[in-house]
């Protein structure tokens, strides 16, 4: 909870004390489709992996750095998972995250951009209908995608992440997230 604390006045910070004209602030949020990577077993029963629909949300920032180059840091609350099914049962693993993604935002036209840049994770809810492994409560991942500013400060973005670490010492599985979301900076 304290690295959580730290990260969100860190980003608060940061923010607040750049000059206005090469900061904007502002907030987004969407529809995640998360799914999760590795292995197809829990303590050798075989299972088959199905993504949920959920949602994100928070607050962002982009800092212009260039004419055609900025940095977007963002602090969102994120759920993530997958739905597990066997010959005999159907469970479902649901895990939301305080996520502060750090993307690298290159400008291909005016309004047009080119995302990339990793994203670190803190668990802080574990919704799980069965109790086969505990996750970790870190979890590491990259993220790319597109950008577009519509009108004014009204963008839309479309993200892929795929997770680095595993989200459980038992299991051989990873976080995977692609995500649509609207905003508006102020």
């Amino acid at each position: 909870m304290k690295k959580i604390i730290v990260a969100a006045v860190l980003f608060l910070a940061t923010s607040a004390t750049m000059n206005a004209q090469f900061v904007q602030i502002g907030v987004k949020a969407g529809v995640n489709f998360a799914n999760q990577t590795g292995g197809s077993d829990f303590n050798g029963i075989s299972v088959d992996k199905e993504g949920i629909t959920n949602f994100h949300g928070g607050l962002v920032a982009e800092l212009k750095l260039l004419e055609k180059f900025s940095i977007q840091p963002e602090l969102l609350y994120t759920t993530q998972g997958a739905t597990y099914k066997n010959a005999i049962d159907e469970f479902k693993n649901e895990m939301g995250y305080i996520a502060i993604p750090v993307m690298a935002k290159i400008y291909m036209t005016k309004s047009l951009s080119l995302e990339l840049g990793p994203q670190a994770s803190f668990l802080v809810s574990n919704k799980k209908e069965f109790d086969v492994a505990d996750p970790k409560t870190f979890d590491f991942s990259l993220n790319a995608g597109l950008g577009l500013k519509v009108v004014g400060g009204l963008f839309v973005q479309a993200r892929y992440g795929i997770g680095l670490t595993e989200i459980s010492k038992e299991a051989d599985f990873k976080n995977s997230v692609f995500q649509l979301s609207a905003g508006y900076m102020f």
